[in-house]
């Protein structure tokens, strides 16, 4: 799990947790789409895992072969 997607998810369920507390609807839905973007940002990162030769560093400076 990326850090960044943990931050979208807590900062998801807060401000859903606080549109339901509060009742405003769309505090609530932008909750729940913080969330899945945490979600889908998760995923990605899985998806990059599974590609062979891509789940190396990102810095085009270093090599497989170094």
């Amino acid at each position: 799990m990326t850090s960044g997607s943990s931050k979208d998810k807590i900062k998801g369920k807060a401000k859903e947790t606080l549109g339901k507390v509060t009742g405003d609807r769309g505090k609530i839905a932008e909750g729940k789409a913080d969330q899945a973007k945490g979600r889908a940002k998760d995923a990605l990162d899985d998806a990059r895992k599974r590609v062979p030769g891509k789940s190396g560093p990102t810095d085009p400076l270093i090599r497989d072969d170094e």
